[in-house]
């Protein structure tokens, strides 16, 4: 307890120091925060983009940049219905952006006839029965204030609303739902899909079905959960490679920049050192309050890092102009790694001046002055 208050005192001395050392550390840590929690508001996106109307398996398009980019041939439907293991296949497209006053709301282009429409649960009105009819969420209806008989425009055309359905996901009660055809002529997919969902039958788990379809269909990506989903696309893979990357040079640069500043303490502070070791103070116990030092000063800059990397990932989804469609993902998890970096800095950076510190010879210092 003795050291662990020498040593605050030690730092409180020295507050520029401390401040900058800090700050360094802070940085790398808002960093790592920041994208980590971008990453988990993918993923998360993802996973509500998955779940289709309740479907067991999603059926992407191999190596699209991301699920919501896919293209696959409505034809893989029938095949896939004539997969052992498999109740049911029907195809989905997925329009971006067609809404002009809600951007985040998504809109499906399903079958009139599928089991993912069959699903729905109305609380006004019905299922589309032609052309040109539109069925919207829940959340979309209480948003815009639309009713059954309204008017809903999507990229452009005009659908007149038969039905408000509730699902409980929110990614599909905020969105509509229109015809499948008239979906493939907005988005010019003629005889195509986003992707296909999968129902699977009783005793055919999500595994077993992953593995069957893939087998069958090896060009085809099958996402059987919401990691999966994230992890799906080229756009995810990449923020997942960039967060690791950018934790290992933040590991580096900031155990470097801890180093340095606490060597050069150890430099201006060798007299210290060589008092405290005339009076009595072992090697280690010197060394102890070095490496206290740099893991105090390190654990204070990742809570300030914390701080900087919560706003900074709602600042990069907006700069990105990301917003409508990723909310940063600020978890315990996230944060406890971010966290965990700052104290392995404290300890990367203080490993080589403590053992500095602890080789002062008290001779060696009387005899420079």
């Amino acid at each position: 307890m003795t050291t662990v208050l020498q040593t605050l005192a030690a730092l409180r001395r020295r507050p520029l120091r401390t401040f900058l050392t800090a700050l360094g550390t802070a940085l790398g840590i808002a960093t790592i925060v920041a994208l980590l929690a971008v990453a988990g508001g993918a993923q998360r996106t993802a996973g509500k983009f998955l779940n289709l109307g309740s479907s067991d398996l999603g059926v992407f398009q191999r190596d699209a940049a991301d699920p919501t980019t896919s293209v696959l041939p409505v034809s893989l439907v029938a095949q896939l219905r004539a997969t052992p293991g498999i109740a049911s296949a029907t195809p989905i497209i997925l329009i971006v952006g067609g809404i002009k006053h809600q951007p985040a709301a998504f809109v499906f282009g399903a079958q009139q006839h599928s089991f993912v429409t069959n699903r729905y649960v109305f609380t006004a009105g019905h299922m589309f029965g032609g052309s040109h009819q539109a069925v919207v969420g829940s959340g979309l209806a209480a948003d815009m204030h639309l009713r059954t008989g309204d008017a809903l425009t999507v990229a452009h055309h005009r659908f007149h609303i038969t039905g408000i359905y509730h699902m409980g996901v929110a990614q599909q009660d905020d969105g509509a739902v229109i015809p499948l055809t008239d979906a493939q002529k907005i988005t010019g997919k003629i005889g195509e899909a986003t992707t296909l969902a999968v129902s699977l039958n009783s005793i055919t788990s999500r595994t077993q079905g992953v593995r069957i379809i893939t087998r069958r269909f090896p060009g085809l990506l099958v996402i059987g959960d919401g990691v999966s989903a994230a992890r799906a696309g080229v756009n995810g893979q990449m923020l997942a490679h960039l967060s690791l990357v950018l934790a290992v040079i933040a590991l580096v640069i900031g155990g470097i920049g801890v180093m340095n500043t606490m060597l050069m303490a150890v430099v201006e502070r060798r007299a210290e050192f060589a008092l405290m070791s005339a009076v009595g103070w072992s090697g280690p116990q010197i060394a102890t309050r070095v490496m206290i030092e740099g893991i105090t000063t390190a654990v204070l800059g990742a809570a300030l890092g914390l701080l900087i990397g919560i706003l900074g990932a709602h600042l990069l989804v907006r700069l990105l102009g990301a917003q409508e469609y990723v909310a940063p993902a600020i978890t315990a998890w996230v944060l406890g790694r971010a966290l965990l970096v700052g104290v392995l800095l404290g300890v990367l950076g203080g490993l080589y001046p403590a053992w500095r510190a602890a080789r002062v010879s008290p001779a060696q210092v009387l005899a420079q002055r």
